[in-house]
């Protein structure tokens, strides 16, 4: 090790790339939040990003591990807002999904875009991302279903497990149907599925 390679120094290089990474996944969230992933290239992000091609790939490899980065940086940003109370349930929380949504309509085209990759041969990073993705989502959907289940606001015969993939499969249709046509009935069947999980009330129960 030379002089100049510390290990100090060593770590403050690492801190700087850390940043600079940071920096460029920033900027490439806006980006994408305002086009979407349409007609794009890692050339042509890095030029509106305003940095070289070369940078671009030697912090992200290729462009579809770019836009994973993307993704998964634009959902911890979210994880930044007020927690979502657990008694919420997975309707009312699709209803959250789909406001926010609406803002940011390039980052769901790049959602489906990634999740449309995952299901081609010679894409691992989007495969690796769609497959754990759903695999969290719908646990964490699950245990909110529970929740709400022994609250007795969801009834009590359906599988938690089954309901989050329903949910999941709904909020990405759904969204889907919104990004083709703006008029597709969101809120109705929301509103439809929060029916078919809504304990019945008691007066309109058979007898």
């Amino acid at each position: 090790m030379s002089d100049e390679e510390t290990p100090s120094a060593l770590r403050g290089s690492y801190a700087k790339g850390v940043a600079r990474r940071q920096e460029i996944l920033d900027r490439a969230i806006e980006v994408f939040a305002r086009r979407g992933s349409d007609r794009t290239s890692l050339r042509a992000i890095a030029e509106e990003v305003g940095v070289t091609h070369a940078a671009l790939k030697h912090y992200f490899g290729s462009l579809e591990e770019l836009l994973v980065a993307v993704y998964r940086q634009s959902e911890h940003r979210g994880d930044d807002w007020e927690p979502v109370p657990p008694d919420v349930t997975p309707t009312e929380l699709l209803r959250r999904w789909s406001d926010a949504n609406h803002e940011v309509q390039g980052l769901v085209q790049l959602y489906s875009t990634l999740v449309a990759s995952a299901l081609e041969e010679g894409h691992p990073a989007a495969r690796e991302f769609a497959t754990e993705r759903f695999a969290r989502v719908r646990g964490e959907i699950a245990e909110r279903v529970r929740h709400n289940q022994q609250a007795g606001r969801i009834r009590a015969d359906v599988d938690p497990v089954a309901v989050a993939a329903l949910v999941i499969a709904a909020s990405d249709g759904l969204q889907t149907q919104w990004l083709l046509d703006a008029d597709a009935p969101q809120d109705a069947a929301l509103a439809l599925l929060d029916q078919l999980l809504s304990v019945p009330d008691a007066a309109t129960r058979p007898a």
